[in-house]
């Protein structure tokens, strides 16, 4: 699924372009996005009211709305689409290699009219998002953006996971997915199976400080594809600091690459 900057992105297509418009139409024909409810059961919720705020925790994308709150998940493809009242398009979200041309609209899953005429899309071409009212949020950590040193250190205090593992679990940090978590392990020398119980304090601050530097190069840079560890995370690549292959294995269940001579 799109990690953390990719959601960014998508929610600043929210804030800059979609807010206080009367929503007038809703398309929520795609039963399989918007499950559990039953096509037309979101149109019902939402004509009539406005989007107020565009909110993200870790990967989980919602906008509060005059009405009920409307969460909007990405999936693994998911864009979302405004289209302004002059038809210029304006989207964010998932990195795509071969791109979206303009007025390329076959896979919208999901679609708000407003009352000027502008739109809002989730396209998805392989339809893994998921679009819900009143989504839950309360269960996910801390942001990984804004995660301050003392909620970090809570968020590796217990149990003897791997640090990947833990880096991953959305409940512990929200937001950080597979790449990030390799290149903030990558950034801060440390080993992804290492026992987060055999992690120094110095080890924990040099991780937070790897997380926040990561997740503010992928947003700077356009997503976590632009980040520098990610072109070597395969046979025959190798570290970008001292030319070491790399080395693979899975760890939490994710495919995991490191330099296996600075994060011993």
């Amino acid at each position: 699924m799109p990690e953390l900057p990719e959601v960014e992105s998508a929610r600043l297509v929210l804030a800059q372009f979609a807010l206080d418009r009367l929503i007038t139409d809703v398309d929520d024909t795609d039963s399989w996005v918007c499950r559990p409810h039953a096509p037309g059961s979101i149109r019902a919720a939402l004509v009539g009211t406005r989007l107020v705020t565009a909110n993200r925790r870790g990967k989980s994308m919602w906008c509060e709305t005059t009405g009920p709150a409307l969460g909007i998940h990405l999936g693994m493809s998911g864009k979302l689409v405004f289209i302004d009242e002059s038809g210029a398009e304006h989207d964010g979200g998932d990195y795509w290699q071969r791109g979206r041309a303009p007025g390329d609209h076959r896979f919208t899953r999901f679609a708000l009219t407003f009352a000027d005429g502008t739109e809002l899309m989730l396209v998805d071409p392989r339809r893994l998002g998921r679009v819900r009212l009143d989504p839950p949020v309360a269960g996910l950590g801390p942001d990984a953006l804004t995660i301050t040193p003392a909620q970090f250190r809570a968020a590796l205090a217990r149990g003897t996971a791997p640090v990947k593992a833990r880096l991953l679990d959305q409940e512990a940090i929200a937001g950080v997915g597979n790449l990030l978590a390799d290149q903030a392990l990558w950034l801060a020398k440390l080993n992804p199976s290492r026992p987060v119980d055999e992690l120094s304090p110095a080890d924990v601050s040099r991780l937070h400080r790897a997380v926040r530097a990561a997740v503010t190069a992928a947003i700077e840079g356009g997503g976590v594809h632009t980040l520098s560890v990610i072109p070597s995370r395969h046979e025959g690549g190798t570290c970008p600091r001292c030319g070491t292959s790399m080395q693979r294995a899975t760890v939490g269940g994710r495919s995991t690459w490191w330099c296996p001579r600075e994060q011993r």
